[in-house]
This record gives C-alpha cells, structure tokens and sequence, in this order.
C-alpha cells in the first residue's frame, strides 16, 4: 500500500485508544467479527449481513461513514483507495456511558430476554467509551487528508441503523448456548488485557497512558453487583486501590510509601458521596501511584540503600546519623557512605537534609506551626541551625518561605 505508513500509525493511534481495526472485503462475506460477536451472540445473521457484507458494497469512494446501529455501537467506515481488502472499519464503541437501567430499557424495546442481560452488560463494559469523540475524528480526518490529497477531496456521511423487525428468543432456564459463553469469554479477556495494560503503565510511572485508559472506562466496565450505582463504583474504587497498590510495588515503590496512600484512599472511598465525586477520585488514585513510582522506585538500588532510603523517609525527625543509618544493617559506616553515594550520587547527609527540608517547606505551607516546632518535626531542634540548613537548600529563611507565601496587596 503506498499509504502503509499512514495506516501504521492509525492501527497504533486505535490500540493505543482499545479501539478495534478490521479489514473488509466488499463483495465477500467477513469471517471476522467486526462487531465482536454481537450480532453472533444474538443470532442477527442478517443484521450481521446487512451491516458488514451489503452496506460495504455501497459505499463510495472518498467518503467518510460515521455509523450508529441499533445496539448504540459506533462504526467509522471508508473505502481505501486500492488493495484488498479494500473497506476500512473502526470500531465498536460507544460515545454514551450506558448504564443498567439503559440496557434493560434497549433490551425490552427489541424483545431481549432478562436473562441476557448478564452478558450484554459484559459486552458494553468491555469496547471502548469515547466521551468526546473529536480525537478520533481528528486522527480520522487527518489520515483521509492523506489518502486523498487535501480536506477538499471527501466527505463526511453520518447515519443510523435500527432494527426494522423484533428479535424472537425463546426464554427458559437452560445452560447458556455456547454463543453466549463465547461473547462473555471474549469481553471478559478484553476487560482483563484492558485492565492489565493499565496495571502495567502505573507500575512504569506513565499517568498520561494510565488516565488515557481510565478515561475511556465506562461504568459498565466494572461489577455491577449491587443495585446501588456508588455502592458499584465504590466496590470498584476499593478494587482498583489495591490493584494499583500492587502495580505500584512492582514499579519498585517501598511498601512503607504505598501503606499510607492505599489508607488514606481506603478512608476517602468511603466518605465520598456521588458517582461523580468517586470517578473523580479514580483519577486521583491513579495520578498518585504513578507519582509514587516516578518518585519513590528504588529497584535500581542494592538492598541496602534500599533500606537506608526507606528508614529515612520512615521517620524524618528520628535519628539519621550515617553511623546509626549503617549500625541498623550491621554495616560499617564507610561502606555505607560509599555505597549509598555511588548509588545516588549524594552523601547519605545531603539526602536526609533535602527530604527534611523538603518536609519542612510543606509544612510551613500547609500549617501555622511555629518555625522552631517545624524544625523539632523535621529533627533538627536546634533552630538557628536549622533555618541555615533550610536557606542553603530553598534560598530563604523559613519565615521568608512563608512570607513567599503569602497573598500581598500593592501599594
């Protein structure tokens, strides 16, 4: 294909945004699923038909298809200007967080049993959301520029699809059909990659991809096991805390780090009171892992710096002499010093005056405490010298710090 770059970076563009790219060929019946087995699972063959083997004989060239189908699903279609196979389809996905209630009100317009709902839910949970679709149609747009010369050279068509007949099932308590435990396996290893492929981004530090990815969640994406829609997203909330937790310790973040966030979360959790405020929340778990990693990873380190980092961050206002530092490992202090310093490149005394100092600016900017109990918190209680300690490090006082701070009027 002489657009095969292009293409490239469209097919990695949509894996990056867990949206599916299928290749078809106008004129012969797709053994792919496009729709990921939707219309399988229902036994709509000739829906199935009608979408993906005559709609694909219709379409024209230099023509963009945004399509909606009965099922809410979202399809991006256009014909590529040679090769086989020659038709283009991006998706599903949806553009509206479908909720329960949505699905059972779809579900009894087109006749779907009760007990399918299981599985649909499964189904919509598991294909991306797009809240603001105008970066797909952007990467879209500029990948058509590029087949076709120039934003003047094609069009844009958006159309529906609905049902024009009721779907019959016949209801009863058997086991489910084999078309049903396929689509639930399926949804299930696609949550399971999804979720994974996030794990994976907080344990490396990446937040822009893990937001990316939370951001395109939906609630259908997570157990809905109660009938409560914030009991459903708290439950899940507590799910990812610990997930997350995990991610980040794999990431290298000592276990001393990760038990005061994954607490205070677990507390928060449980104190938020709207579905708006836990998703916002989710967000802000995740931000923090991936600044826990980014700032607090010491796999890179022999034990015993690792261990020398963590007794210092465990206690700032303790006592953090290299010879006790050493002493509590059973190390001599020169080999600690030296060990500690080609690890780091800086003296073990260097590094506990920066997280003291670092400690003592928060708390300056954070509370009223006077400067001299400040410095007592940070473990030098001598005062003069630790407001020398503090400006060879900030370049202020303390009391100039927070001054700095303060909101002041011009004359």
């Amino acid at each position: 294909m002489p657009y095969q770059t292009e293409y490239r970076f469209l097919s990695q563009t949509m894996a990056k945004l867990r949206l599916q790219v299928s290749l078809l060929t106008p004129g012969e019946i797709p053994t792919e699923t496009p729709d990921l087995g939707l219309r399988h699972f229902l036994n709509q063959q000739e829906d199935y038909l009608r979408l993906f083997y005559e709609l694909p004989q219709q379409t024209a060239p230099n023509t963009i298809y945004k399509l909606t189908d009965a099922y809410l699903c979202n399809y991006l279609f256009l014909r590529l200007p040679s090769g086989v196979p020659s038709l283009l389809v991006l998706g599903p996905y949806l553009t509206v967080s479908l909720s329960r209630q949505q699905i059972m009100e779809s579900s009894e317009r087109y006749h779907l049993p009760p007990h399918l709902l299981r599985q649909l839910e499964s189904y919509y949970g598991s294909i991306p959301y797009l809240a603001d679709e105008a970066f797909l149609l952007a990467i879209v747009n500029t990948f058509a520029e590029s087949l076709w010369g120039s934003a003047d050279a094609y069009t844009m068509v958006n159309f529906s699809l609905d049902m024009g007949h009721h779907i019959s099932f016949t209801t009863s308590d058997e086991p489910p059909a084999p078309e049903q435990t396929l689509l639930n396996m399926q949804a299930m290893e696609r949550r399971y990659a999804f979720e994974n492929e996030m794990l994976q981004a907080v344990s490396h530090g990446l937040s822009h991809k893990a937001q990316l990815m939370l951001s395109h969640m939906s609630e259908l994406s997570m157990e809905q096991r109660t009938p409560d829609p914030l009991r459903n997203l708290k439950n899940y909330c507590i799910v990812m805390n610990t997930l997350l937790r995990k991610a980040a310790e794999k990431g290298g973040v000592h276990p001393l780090y990760l038990d005061r966030v994954s607490s205070d979360f677990a507390h928060r959790i449980e104190l938020t009171s709207t579905t708006v405020a836990i998703q916002v929340l989710m967000s802000e778990i995740m931000e923090s892992y991936c600044q826990l990693v980014r700032k607090h990873a010491i796999g890179r380190y022999s034990a015993p710096v690792r261990k020398t980092l963590a007794c210092i961050d465990a206690d700032l206002a303790g006592d953090l002499t290299l010879h006790t530092l050493a002493s509590m490992q059973n190390l001599s202090p020169g080999y600690l010093s030296t060990l500690f310093r080609k690890e780091t490149g800086q003296t073990v005394t260097d590094y506990v005056n920066s997280r003291r100092v670092e400690h003592a600016a928060d708390l300056l900017r954070t509370t009223a405490l006077q400067v001299q109990t400040v410095a007592q918190y940070c473990g030098i209680p001598d005062v003069n010298y630790f407001s020398k300690v503090f400006k060879r490090y900030v370049g202020l006082s303390p009391k100039e710090f927070r001054y700095s701070l303060q909101p002041h009027t011009q004359a």
